[in-house]
């Protein structure tokens, strides 16, 4: 089917209390297993490609992004192309052309005044092409191999005011809060202040992300999402299953040269861990 806009799937899901998954995909095989897991689960979801993942690949964000959007079109599914953590304006103004429909905007790491002001301008540049942006506000540490910063540290946390004066502010599409939640964790051990969730979702008119989820459980994810959360970003557990599928794989099998009997594990293994988080995500609001 159609591409399916980022923004629509999020509203959506906002509407019926319910969270939208969205994926990173470094290689094909992550992408394919995204949708492979939306299709088993039938289940929409977002398919984000971060900046990263665009430096692993040479800088070059069409031919990952051109790739991702073949396999959205032909979907059994609705699937948004979305890309992540944007931090270098050259990267966000690349998207214009291709079949991605919103940004992350990441200004996190500026200074206050900088981020309003570099944020604002991405918002209204985003706006102005019709696509949906996210910006993040508050810390939630552990990107690009940085320390997972400590969720109760002060500064950690997103404060409900701050969060409804930034939206005024840069007129951004939706907010990844920071509540407790870490990027790149390996063991499922988070746990969300979720008071503060609900007090976020009061206070902001947009839709609320989070970040870091792979490292929160499944009970966690389902509080957060009847709370208040709408967008529920995952990367780390998908890379837990490929390594785990191809280590295991090659264990068995020493010699084996031909990459494409362990890539199919591996990409089986991820398309089962989107199939299970987004069942977990998309879950009806606990009554």
């Amino acid at each position: 089917m159609p591409l399916t806009p980022t923004g629509d799937i999020v509203a959506s899901a906002r509407r019926d209390g319910r969270g939208a998954g969205a994926f990173n995909a470094i290689t094909l095989e992550h992408a394919e297993a995204v949708v492979a897991g939306a299709e088993a689960a039938g289940l929409p979801v977002i398919l984000a490609v971060s900046e990263n993942a665009v430096r692993f690949h040479g800088g070059r964000l069409r031919p990952l992004a051109a790739g991702c959007a073949a396999l959205a079109e032909e979907a059994a599914v609705p699937v948004g192309l979305h890309l992540d953590h944007v931090v270098s304006e050259a990267l966000l103004h690349a998207v214009e052309g291709t079949a991605v429909s919103s940004v992350m905007f990441d200004a996190s790491k500026l200074p206050y005044a900088d981020n309003l002001a570099a944020t604002r301008a991405a918002a209204d540049w985003a706006r102005a092409r019709g696509l949906w942006l996210e910006a993040e506000l508050g810390e939630v540490g552990g990107k690009a191999g940085e320390p997972a910063l400590d969720a109760h540290a002060p500064g950690a946390r997103t404060r409900p005011d701050e969060a409804a004066a930034y939206i005024a502010a840069t007129g951004v599409d939706a907010l990844a809060v920071a509540v407790g939640s870490s990027h790149a964790m390996t063991t499922r051990t988070a746990r969300l202040d979720h008071g503060l969730i609900a007090e976020l979702r009061a206070a902001v008119g947009v839709p609320l992300v989070l970040h870091g989820s792979s490292g929160v459980p499944d009970d966690e994810l389902r509080a957060a999402t009847a709370h208040g959360m709408t967008k529920v970003n995952i990367g780390t557990a998908l890379n837990i299953a490929y390594s785990g599928a191809i280590r295991g794989h090659l264990a068995r099998h020493a010699g084996r040269t031909d990459p494409r009997p362990y890539l199919t594990e591996a990409r089986e293994a991820m398309a089962e861990a989107v199939r299970h988080l987004l069942t977990v995500v998309a879950a009806a609001p606990a009554v």
